[in-house]
């Protein structure tokens, strides 16, 4: 078990932590969150021993700890290669059996060759053991889990972007054996693909793992505990991130803190969604962002906190239709990456796009807002449109010598300059802070520029491509709340999918070089990403089944016109289909009975952990002496509970995937 007891930590003469008391139980994923500058980076360092306490002790008794690493890496390696030498121990011994093979090939014959054969057999058992043998399968289908094609895995590392390089640095975190993994920021430079791959990664990952994001479905995914740096303290709570904000929200409420504005704020959201309720095909989608637009009211007390205050003015008059798209084809040089996209964005639209890395979400919308020209087809854009292009690599434009200010006097040089610092303190350059260079500055910083550039001119189309990256929790939660409440058109591409659903109403899918209408919802999406890549590595190639719940016809809503079958052909049809889902439904009867159980028992496993993690929580249990005894049975009964869940997980997954997999087979096969 990791104990903090009476942690101090300081940085650059700051003090981070004072008398901080924490622990973490074998196995377990925990969650560190805190405000930017709170100190979770730091402390991640002492956790894996290259930065000395000021004070206070760290009792870390695991040998193997993992760090991800934020320098890009530098190799003339293939980047397979390059990922298999993170194992060390398994490098060594690839040397020693190396070495032993040339020792035992210089010996003919006699007692030294015997001596050389014994020599060889053991380093090769040792390798074995270690996994030498599936090493290199190994690394490729962690590569590709990541995203890497086949091509990217044998490519020198030097030759790599940026963005893959630091996937590339993920995935030697996760190569190696350990028992402690410390992960900053790992979903930076991943697509949702690649994220929701990750997450079932770590939860099946037999070791303890300490986590920084601000991608809080990721953490409640993940996670099982969240500690919060808090004015120098460390604060448990059991749970993601969602867990975490309710609780301290709770926390809040319980100390006086108003909540008359939660009201309001859940009277305008309502208000807001009430004109999608009636579109039936839209239902799951509504649902799902009426539930995250009452999360954020029911936040409401935090948000008055975060010091950031996004707000996107009316777009005022606009012309309509804002843009159309009709047989377009988008791509570099001669080379089409999206096909035949038909395509129309009106005032209002509320679009998120999804799509694996490198299926041409981001070629697309660049072509939309004239950055790349289009291939073949027909684009319209409204004249006089006022469109905010917020790029993945957009902070690359700012001067670093300048300040926050100076960027926007730039912008606005006729205007005063305390209506600009009144309007740069909403996105947190406050005082001092508008006059600093932007160099120095944080990444999460130059996007809050960045944003704030992109609205001061009043977009009426905003097309957002990844905004959130660098951004903390509080800054997301901010531009969440100002995209709910902004009346123009958006095109949104973002791994949050708290961001897509709290912002978007519509989701397109840019696939196999084709955009189309996806019905379902961000869950249905999970799942047939879940299922595509298990079919992938059953079948070992990158073949992807055609996703579900597609419309037949163009995005531009045409539809298929056909023959009305007889009535009698009707019933014969129904009856039919009727005796498939009998004939189904027994089929998956002793599944879902299984997981029926298995979902029982864990539920019974979380209401023991959450009892176990509230008397965890309680201060007594840390003052005396006297109460080690309790802790160290409290401890190893959470280590047990997460190891039984982890194996009941694993488990419900296996039956959910075949279950998935019958269903499948039963729709194909029309039985």
């Amino acid at each position: 078990m990791i104990r903090l007891q009476g942690l101090v930590l300081s940085r650059g003469g700051r003090e981070l932590l004072r008398g901080a008391n924490a622990s973490v139980s074998p196995g377990e994923r925990v969650a560190l969150i805190g405000l930017n500058g709170s100190g979770k980076t730091s402390l991640l360092a002492a956790l894996a021993g290259e930065v000395i306490p000021d004070g206070g002790g760290i009792e870390q008794p695991f040998k193997r700890v993992t760090r991800l690493e934020q320098s890009l890496p530098v190799s003339d390696w293939p980047a397979w290669r390059y990922l298999l030498e993170s194992d060390r121990e398994l490098a060594r011994s690839q040397a020693a059996l190396e070495s032993a093979q040339r020792a035992a090939d210089a010996q003919q014959a006699g007692e030294a060759a015997l001596e050389a054969g014994m020599v060889l057999a053991q380093a090769h058992a040792h390798w074995l053991e270690l996994g030498g043998s599936d090493a290199p399968a190994r690394a490729h289908s962690l590569l590709f889990g990541l995203g890497f094609t086949d091509a990217d895995a044998e490519a020198p590392v030097n030759a790599l972007s940026g963005g893959w390089r630091m996937r590339l640095n993920l995935a030697r975190a996760l190569f190696a054996p350990c028992d402690l993994l410390l992960l900053d920021e790992p979903t930076n430079h991943l697509d949702l693909d690649a994220i929701i791959w990750l997450e079932r990664w770590l939860v099946r990952l037999p070791c303890t793992q300490v986590i920084i994001s601000h991608d809080r479905d990721f953490l409640d995914r993940v996670v099982r505990a969240s500690l919060q740096i808090d004015d120098g303290q460390l604060i448990r709570y059991a749970g993601g991130y969602s867990e975490f904000e309710r609780l301290r929200a709770e926390r809040q409420m319980q100390i006086g803190r108003e909540r008359a504005s939660a009201a309001q704020r859940v009277q305008k959201l309502e208000g807001f969604i009430n004109r999608f309720r009636a579109q039936a095909n839209r239902a799951r989608q509504v649902q799902s962002r009426i539930k995250a637009l009452e999360r954020m009211a029911q936040m409401a007390p935090l948000r008055a906190l975060r010091g950031i205050d996004i707000e996107i003015p009316p777009v005022g008059d606009c012309p309509e239709p804002l843009v159309i798209a009709d047989a377009l084809s988008v791509g570099y040089g001669d080379r089409a990456v999206v096909h035949q996209v038909r395509l129309q964005i009106g005032r209002g639209a509320r679009i998120g796009i999804l799509g694996r890395n490198g299926a041409g979400k981001s070629t697309l919308i660049r072509t939309l807002v004239g950055e790349l020209v289009p291939l073949s087809g027909e684009l319209q854009v409204a004249r006089s449109l006022r469109v905010g292009y917020f790029a993945q690599q957009g902070v690359e434009t700012l001067r670093l010598d300048e300040s926050a200010l100076a960027h926007l006097q730039r912008a606005a040089p006729a205007e005063r300059e305390q209506v600009l610092r009144d309007f740069l303190g909403r996105f947190g350059f406050g005082g001092e802070d508008a006059t600093r260079p932007v160099g120095p500055m944080s990444g999460g910083e130059k996007a809050r520029l960045l944003l704030a550039l992109l609205i001061w001119h009043k977009p009426q189309f905003l097309v957002l491509d990844e905004p959130t990256n660098h951004l903390d929790a509080q800054t997301r939660d901010a531009l969440a709340d100002a995209l709910a409440e902004f009346d123009g058109a958006m095109l949104l591409v973002s791994h949050d999918r708290y961001l897509l659903r709290a912002s978007v109403d519509r989701l397109l899918l840019v696939d196999e070089g084709a955009l189309s209408e996806y019905e379902g919802d961000l869950d249905d999406y999970y799942d047939w990403t879940v299922r595509r890549r298990s079919k992938i590595a059953e079948v070992g190639n990158p073949a992807t089944p055609a996703p579900p719940a597609h419309g037949n016809g163009p995005i531009s809503g045409a539809t298929n016109s056909r023959q009305e079958p007889p009535a009698a052909d009707r019933r014969a049809e129904r009856r039919q289909a009727a005796e498939r889902r009998a004939a189904l439904a027994l089929r998956t009867k002793p599944l879902d009975a299984e997981i029926g159980r298995l979902e029982s028992g864990m539920s019974a496993m979380e209401r023991e952990l959450a009892a176990i993690e509230t008397e965890l929580q309680d201060p007594a249990l840390y003052a005396s002496a006297h109460q080690t005894g309790r802790l160290s049975e409290l401890g190893k009964r959470r280590a047990t509970l997460v190891r039984d869940k982890e194996v009941a997980e694993t488990r419900w997954f296996d039956l959910q995937a075949e279950r998935d997999a019958i269903i499948e087979e039963a729709a194909q096969t029309g039985d």
